[in-house]
């Protein structure tokens, strides 16, 4: 029986990555952003504002912790069942969570069962968010039918966040702007209903999009040749065949990750508690700095293709190492513009280097177990850097208040992590993911 070749939809599938992560990282952000303004004082309840604070951001690092969970079963299925199918798996569980938050009881209502509910669906929410980041990555860049494409195409699933985040923030100024006890009563769940809509609309246009060239590919490769008992569970081959690989791709997503958790989380933290800055004129900022970010995406993506994505990196990497110094002496001047430029500084490096992360970190992986590799990697990092940084921030800036260094000392640790990741991953991804699983099949 004759098979039709795979239709490469370069376009079309750079669109679904763009719109259905774009949609999850809206619902993880407003979530962020519900941490640091409401849920400390609606669901943890203290004379303390930072012991409430501090348990609001702990629900925030659980579902960081949840994600390598749904990077391991969500791989296995985009693995072996299909990228499509797990997408629109992990986009329909993102949407109904978001939503059930917005619906969720205070503590003032029933008590510790408020804060319970609220861990749980955090937990199902980084379940869904650890196997939606690899698969829309995939499906952009291996739709493409050239392959020095691949990570300019990959660049527009991490264009998802940063139109994630204006979306967010968006939201939570127009609610914020409400008195602030009608903020607390209802407003901030509006942005959480909002998904409903974009639910629906993400889901329509994931539908439309085949299954991967590569996916269907492998299929018919594995069709043709016995199994193996490693091929039968990706997560063994990934741990077994390439452990070392693993973690390289582990360290170069930190700053992708941990970078934007800090500047988009924990500086609202930063700014309103311990600054004492309105919270509009902080919202206002990162609105202006998500745009530059959005806009800094796919030109860091084409940039990259002239001078070479590891060297880019490297770079990009290396001037965020520096970039927090600028930032903490701007932002405490404490106006508008000092805010601005500030954040700014720090994610145009932080930006520039996600936007090109993805497709880097991919192609260090066989099609084989792909999904279940840059998963791995960038929710393990995740779990590990992403959740812990507002946490480790927060209590950074409690113990040594009025001064900056510390925090800034925390994110050039993050950056200098990432750039030496970067430097061997540039040296040994080519050659010894493959060398590695050979030898494990044999």
């Amino acid at each position: 029986m004759h098979t039709a070749p795979p239709r490469h939809q370069p376009v079309r599938a750079s669109l679904a990555a763009f719109v259905g992560t774009m949609i999850e990282w809206y619902d993880f952000y407003i979530y962020a952003m519900a941490s640091a303004l409401v849920f400390g004082k609606l669901f943890f309840p203290t004379t303390n504002g930072f012991y409430g604070t501090l348990a609001s951001f702990g629900t925030f690092a659980v579902g960081f912790l949840a994600r390598p969970l749904g990077g391991a079963i969500f791989g296995y299925i985009g693995d072996r069942v299909g990228r499509k199918k797990s997408l629109v798996i992990t986009l329909l569980m993102m949407g109904s969570v978001t939503i059930l938050i917005g619906l969720l009881p205070t503590y003032a209502s029933i008590g510790i069962w408020a804060p319970v509910a609220l861990v749980l669906l955090r937990l199902i929410q980084g379940i869904a968010v650890g196997g939606e980041w690899g698969g829309a990555v995939l499906m952009a860049a291996e739709h493409s039918p050239d392959r020095s494409r691949r990570t300019f195409l990959a660049s527009f699933a991490q264009l998802g966040s940063p139109a994630g985040l204006i979306l967010a923030t968006l939201m939570f100024k127009l609610v914020s702007s409400q008195d602030n006890a009608v903020f607390l009563d209802w407003g901030w769940r509006v942005p959480f209903q909002v998904s409903a809509l974009l639910l629906a609309v993400g889901f329509a246009i994931r539908l439309s999009v085949q299954e991967s060239p590569d996916f269907l590919a492998e299929q018919q490769r594995r069709a043709k040749t016995p199994a193996t008992r490693a091929e039968r569970a990706p997560l063994t081959e990934v741990l077994r065949g390439a452990p070392g690989l693993l973690a390289l791709a582990i360290g170069a997503n930190v700053l992708g990750i941990a970078g934007f958790y800090f500047t988009n989380t924990f500086m609202l933290v930063y700014t309103t508690q311990y600054l004492h800055l309105q919270r509009a004129l902080v919202l206002n900022g990162l609105l202006v700095v998500s745009v530059m970010q959005f806009f800094i995406t796919p030109l860091a993506a084409q940039l990259a293709r002239g001078v070479g994505n590891h060297r880019f990196l490297v770079a990009m990497s290396a001037l965020s190492v520096v970039s927090p110094y600028a930032m903490f002496s701007l932002v405490d001047q404490g106006s508008l513009a000092s805010v601005t430029m500030g954040v700014a500084i720090a994610v145009l490096f932080i930006g520039a280097y996600y936007a090109v992360i993805a497709g880097f970190v991919s192609e260090a992986f066989p099609t084989r177990i792909r999904y279940t590799g840059i998963s791995m990697a960038y929710q393990v990092s995740g779990a590990i850097f992403g959740g812990l940084t507002p946490l480790l921030g927060t209590v950074l800036a409690e113990k040594f208040q009025g001064q900056w260094w510390p925090l800034a000392l925390l994110f050039s640790g993050i950056s200098l992590l990432s750039l030496l990741c970067v430097q061997r991953l540039g040296r040994a991804h080519h050659a010894a993911p493959e060398r590695g699983l050979q030898a494990q099949e044999g």
